[in-house]
């Protein structure tokens, strides 16, 4: 039931959308990935997730805002049965609970999972690219055999603009980039600084 109802959700965040999806030649890189994005909306994961194969799909975990999420109803049933996500306090918390948020993350990267991760750690108004918090280095770091795949989204935030419950129909693009190639002895900032510049240089290619 979970997995016809998960196909259900995809379908429909691609029609509302409108998703066009641009990735390389060679197609979505296999394999265990991190998929890192820049985020303008809730509708962000959604949208991402339902763009990535079925068959991946079931194996990939978004990072959620709990606030936003955790609520009784439908909303809990969906991000815990259906998107299986990761849920963390958008307010930051104590570093006790920065470091059991990163600590699931990297478990369930342990567990054979994927990821999508928003970096920036806030959202934005999706002209601009924000610098990296220090979150997706240490993934990296954990986890160095899963592909760093950057995601440009367009126009999510006028689809569910801020503020906004019921998303309205609009054109909306994601961008999927090649993986981020392993630089050995990379420090932490250099490779953040890089990472953002990989979704600002899909912006480009739009």
């Amino acid at each position: 039931m979970n997995g016809f109802i998960g196909a259900a959700i995809a379908q429909l965040a691609r029609i509302v959308s409108g998703a066009t999806i641009r990735m390389p030649d060679s197609g979505l890189q296999k394999g265990q990935a991190v998929f890192f994005a820049n985020h303008t909306s809730h509708l962000d994961f959604v949208t991402l997730w339902a763009a990535i194969p079925p068959s991946r799909r079931t194996r990939t975990r978004p990072i959620a805002a709990k606030d936003y999420w955790d609520k009784p109803g439908v909303r809990h049933y969906l991000i815990n049965d259906i998107f299986r996500a990761i849920l963390v306090d958008r307010q930051g918390g104590t570093l006790r609970s920065l470091r059991e948020q990163l600590d699931q993350m990297t478990s369930a990267l342990d567990a054979g999972d994927s990821l999508i991760i928003f970096p920036e750690g806030t959202r934005g108004e999706g002209d601009t690219i924000a610098p990296f918090q220090a979150g997706l280095h240490a993934l990296h770091r954990h986890c160095p055999d899963a592909h760093m795949i950057p995601v440009r989204l367009i126009n999510l935030n006028r689809v569910l603009p801020k503020g906004e419950f019921i998303p309205v129909p609009l054109l909306s693009t994601i961008v999927i980039g090649e993986p981020l190639p392993t630089e050995e002895g990379e420090s932490r900032n250099a490779f953040l600084k890089r990472a953002q510049h990989a979704l600002i240089e899909l912006g480009d290619q739009a």
